[in-house]
């Protein structure tokens, strides 16, 4: 009897060797703490595992990404984890690829799949699959013909309206939008980066982005600016024909 997947999602947690550590004014610790908390109090609790779309590390140190394994580990659910512009995969490769923790995987739920993918270019803010992670994408999909797909990644494959910030999104994403219309059994493209939300439905598909566990960019904002608004997370359900629920929430009082 098939059951439902439920499916927490955070992104862009910036950590710092020091729990103490600052972005922008803001103490990355404490906001994942804090989100970690209010999804922990909320009663989707608990999720069938996590997913993590990069950026986990702001100063790219292993003291990092140790915060975040054992921030995220007590929770007693598998941690899917694929690296963001501000990452290190070599240093995610010890904490990250322990016990419940996996780097760019591809795990399954029922009748999903899972792709984690990277498009991290080193020392550049953009990103790019490049020829061998377009590759493994396609040999995933070809494998899961028979399941529903999310495919994950770091950066923004579809323009969030915001010039400083397409300029950084994915160079290859008309390659890559290929291969996912190529590929009916996709059903979500889910992804961070960008610190703010998107959810739109094209061609059938579902295109989606998670704000940060931290602070937010100001959406439509031709030059670099922050929004106001609180650190956040989304809950994706997986339902067995196919279809996607989600709640994106925002942490009150923050």
């Amino acid at each position: 009897m098939n059951r439902l997947s439920r499916l927490l999602h955070i992104t862009d947690t910036h950590l710092f060797a020091r729990p103490e550590g600052e972005l922008r004014g803001v103490v990355t610790h404490d906001t994942l703490a804090a989100v970690l908390r209010a999804a922990r109090a909320q009663s989707l609790w608990p999720p069938t595992a996590v997913l993590a779309t990069g950026d986990l590390s702001e100063d790219e140190s292993a003291l990092a990404y140790a915060a975040f394994a054992e921030m995220l580990g007590p929770l007693g659910v598998p941690v899917h984890c694929l690296p963001g512009n501000h990452d290190d995969p070599a240093l995610m490769q010890g904490p990250l690829t322990r016990a419940a923790f996996t780097l760019c995987a591809t795990p399954e739920f029922d009748d999903w799949s899972v792709i984690m993918l990277s498009s991290r270019i080193p020392g550049s803010p953009g990103g790019r699959l490049g020829t061998e992670e377009l590759a493994r994408l396609t040999t995933a999909l070809e494998a899961a013909s028979q399941r529903h797909v999310l495919v994950c990644v770091h950066h923004q494959p579809r323009p969030m309206g915001s010039r400083w910030l397409d300029r950084h999104m994915l160079a290859d994403a008309q390659a890559f939008g290929d291969i996912i219309a190529a590929h009916p059994q996709v059903r979500s493209v889910l992804w961070g980066h960008v610190h703010q939300a998107y959810e739109q439905v094209h061609d059938g598909v579902l295109w989606m982005s998670t704000p940060s566990t931290c602070d937010q960019f100001l959406p439509g904002s031709d030059t670099f600016a922050t929004d106001s608004r609180p650190p956040a997370w989304r809950w994706l359900t997986l339902l067995p024909d196919g279809r996607i629920e989600t709640q994106l929430c925002w942490l009150r009082g923050a």
